[in-house]
């Protein structure tokens, strides 16, 4: 009997049985199609993930929701030495975006239910590992949004950025990369207890925080470029589709090359008030 539900293909490779993370039971092997292109809204915000073009399996993986006045946004990179790290980036997001709405609808700070998300999800990806030469890895960025301004936590290099209608535009994360650009922070096995670092600001503009992964910094590494790109978009400008700008913003890194995954998600901020200044790590 053919254990394939609803006529679905079987693995790429051996012909079995693709179970829902994408994976052959039989084999084990991760199929090509399996998330190549996934879009999300949820509220004012969406995102866009792309497998690329030189890559068999998209390892980017992004979770946007709504809860309450709060848009919650996280995005994560399987990091590509580490086995199966498309579940470690798929794992992350999902458990990070399912802490976060509760503890922001119960009144905890943000910067409270982000370093708290964060720890959550590097428990759960470190819980994948079988042995140390199995232990699935990603980098992580989380950000919400709401009527007080903007918040970010991240660990890794993939980054979170401001993109005011208005005004300078500024990357609010620092990458955690060492000599030769090599990762000195990650969510998963060998990484120790989760210490992100966390980011807020009170803009006197509205505009858009947009979390994305290295497959779409690497080819638009600046701010500026970033809100020039996002402008230019179809029905994306000033007050225009969030979907059109992430669309947009990918598809550049594609048409650039598209030599990694790629990934952009964008959250509204609403105007609120002025930052005040002095407080660290505030925009």
């Amino acid at each position: 009997m053919d254990g394939r539900q609803g006529g679905a293909p079987g693995c790429a490779r051996c012909g079995g049985t693709v179970a829902p993370d994408g994976h052959c039971w039989d084999c084990g092997v991760a199929q090509p199609a399996f998330r190549s292109r996934v879009e999300a809204t949820a509220g004012g915000a969406a995102g866009v993930s792309d497998r690329g073009k030189r890559r068999e399996v998209n390892a980017d993986a992004m979770a946007v929701t709504t809860a309450g006045a709060w848009t919650i946004g996280v995005v994560c990179d399987g990091v590509s030495m580490s086995p199966r790290s498309e579940r470690a980036a798929r794992l992350a997001a999902e458990v990070a975006s399912g802490a976060l709405a509760p503890a922001l609808l119960s009144g905890t700070a943000p910067e409270i239910a982000l370093e708290d998300a964060t720890r959550r999800a590097g428990r759960a990806v470190a819980a994948l590992a079988v042995s140390p030469d199995e232990a699935p890895a990603c980098t992580f960025v989380a950000g919400v949004t709401g009527p007080g301004g903007l918040w970010c936590a991240w660990i890794g290099d993939s980054r979170a950025y401001w993109l005011p209608d208005e005004g300078l535009a500024i990357a609010l994360t620092d990458d955690d990369t060492g000599e030769l650009d090599a990762l000195t922070g990650w969510l998963g096995a060998g990484s120790g207890e989760p210490a992100p670092r966390v980011r807020s600001g009170r803009p006197s503009v509205p505009g858009r925080l947009l979390l994305c992964t290295d497959g779409l910094w690497r080819y638009l590494p600046g701010a500026e470029a970033l809100r020039d790109r996002l402008a230019a978009a179809p029905a994306s400008g000033r007050g225009g589709g969030p979907l059109d700008g992430a669309r947009s913003l990918v598809g550049y890194a594609l048409d650039a090359g598209g030599h990694d995954n790629v990934t952009a998600l964008l959250l509204p901020v609403p105007a609120g008030v002025p930052p005040r200044a002095g407080s660290a790590g505030e925009v």
